[in-house]
């Protein structure tokens, strides 16, 4: 059964109600149970049963989500061992006295996002909670925290020359290449894909763009306002998703807090990553390039952090900081506080799996198959990637949906794969950016300790902003062929739209506040 633009209204009903009530938890329960009621027939008892028996319960037991829950449990290990151990306040200590200005600790958060390129959550969890303390101390907003946690994990992932995304995407691109009868690396391909992912770059250069200048607008610059001149980084009504026990934690004295404490236990989990990539990749039966595309990077990631707490909390015992009592019940407490993390992912990927059924994806595709003009194709690919991606919430399954639609049509069209690829990858990370109920979008939030529709709500200008350059570079890049013009054209387009909003819906900063920046 087909349910055509009524396949839109569970998404729908569920951010306008998450944007309305400010609690994404009920607004996401209330698009599953539409659209399981709509699968059943109409019938809303057969929808609450269907909810939990189709769609919550199954969502929970998939394998792959099942590696999220535990990864983020045990990253949630990881972040109490480092604040208990107090290597993340030794870590905070020495960044904080080279940090002396709002600006510093900004652009130190942007730095750090960009050189953890490997890992979306990894990112965004330990970016957030390390830069909390500093930023926080700056007067920085936790919003403004959240946005450039949240505008880094995603487009660095998809920049950088290996993630666990670049492995997801390599897979797409190889299994349409032998389904096409097209011979060439995936790897090769997804790589001529990198300059042209406009999107990416365009919302990057944004940050940098935004912590130079200090250009606020829109409810961010009412949220900095209220972070500069009251000291209050969260609004007063704030719920943020994560993190009261490890708020509350005990923080060890100064003179027992030592950078190894923090430094050990993420070196063991940044170098454990690349030989667990070859081990589950089947390396060497499989050369180099071959084992990092058929890598498990969900499960090398997680056996990693598990080696990684095993160390953090070794070391803590060692120093006598803990008995073995007490560091069990660090971990009782770090997977504690990724309880509503937990919940909110859930009903995310049940929703995810709600709208699949329903067929909303297949009708936004749908849209495109009018006859169109090939300099418009990238741009159609684009929006439509941001479609899916902000109704369903996931920008894998937007890839997984769309780079098998692209790839034929841009050869079809005689579009540079590349170009397709790349218009796919951006409109999926500009949806996800957009959208309440993505999980990146989520654990931006639960790392930054920021109330999640705050977030949100303070996010989309920005990212909208970087959305609309980012169609003019698509265009002019189907247009003219060249990714460079295409490029330069979105920049322009970028900051001539940054300095009108500034003007228009910018706070206007105090001489004193401006000194302090």
């Amino acid at each position: 059964m087909s349910f055509g633009p009524f396949s839109l209204l569970p998404p729908v009903l569920a951010i306008v109600l998450a944007l309305a009530t400010r609690n994404v938890i009920p607004a996401l329960f209330c698009g599953v149970w539409l659209g399981a009621t709509m699968l059943s027939g109409g019938n809303p008892a057969a929808g609450l049963y269907a909810s939990f028996n189709d769609f919550i319960i199954p969502s929970v037991g998939d394998e792959w989500s099942v590696t999220v829950l535990i990864y983020c449990g045990l990253f949630g290990v990881l972040i109490m061992v480092l604040q208990r151990t107090g290597g993340a306040q030794a870590i905070a200590r020495a960044i904080s006295e080279r940090v002396v200005s709002r600006r510093g600790a900004q652009g130190a958060t942007l730095g750090l996002g960009v050189l953890i390129f490997f890992e979306d959550y990894f990112n965004a969890l330990t970016v957030g909670s390390v830069m909390r303390p500093i930023t926080d101390r700056m007067r920085v907003s936790r919003e403004k925290l959240a946005y450039i946690v949240d505008s880094t994990s995603a487009p660095m992932c998809l920049l950088g020359p290996v993630s666990t995304w670049v492995v997801f995407v390599m897979g797409l691109i190889g299994t349409q290449l032998t389904e096409m009868n097209i011979s060439g690396s995936e790897y090769l391909i997804y790589l001529s894909s990198i300059p042209l992912n406009f999107y990416a770059w365009l919302a990057l250069g944004l940050i940098a763009f935004i912590v130079i200048t200090q250009w606020d607008f829109g409810p961010m610059a009412r949220a900095e306002h209220r972070a500069r001149t009251t000291g209050e980084v969260l609004a007063k009504d704030a719920t943020p998703p994560s993190d009261r026990e490890v708020a509350e934690m005990e923080v060890i004295p100064e003179a027992q807090a030592r950078k190894r404490n923090m430094l050990v236990p993420i070196a063991v989990l940044v170098l454990m990553i690349p030989p667990m990539f070859l081990w589950t990749g089947n390396y060497p039966e499989n050369d180099l390039v071959t084992a990092v595309g058929e890598a498990n990077g969900g499960l090398s990631i997680l056996i990693a952090t598990f080696v990684a707490v095993v160390v953090g909390l070794v070391m803590g015992m060692q120093q006598k900081l803990f008995d073995f009592r007490e560091s069990m019940d660090i971990v009782v407490s770090g997977i504690k506080s990724m309880t509503l993390v937990y919940i909110i992912l859930t009903l995310a990927w049940s929703i995810g799996s709600v709208t699949s059924e329903l067929g909303t994806a297949d009708y936004l595709v749908t849209l495109a198959e009018a006859n169109i003009a090939p300099s418009l194709v990238p741009v159609l690919l684009f929006l439509i990637g941001a479609l899916v991606a902000f109704t369903t919430g996931t920008s894998y399954g937007t890839f997984a949906i769309m780079i098998p639609i692209a790839m034929p049509v841009a050869m079809a069209m005689d579009l540079p794969l590349s170009l397709a690829i790349a218009a796919v990858l951006s409109g999926g990370i500009f949806g996800d950016h957009c959208s309440p109920i993505s999980d990146t979008t989520i654990l931006s939030s639960a790392g930054s300790s920021c109330d999640h529709i705050d977030h949100v709500r303070t996010q989309l200008p920005y990212a909208i902003s970087a959305g609309l350059a980012g169609i003019l570079a698509f265009f002019v890049a189907g247009l003219t062929g060249s990714a460079l013009v295409g490029g330069l054209a979105g920049a322009g387009a970028l900051v001539t739209t940054v300095v009108l909003l500034r003007l228009l819906w910018g706070g206007v900063k105090s001489r004193d506040e401006a000194l302090a920046d």
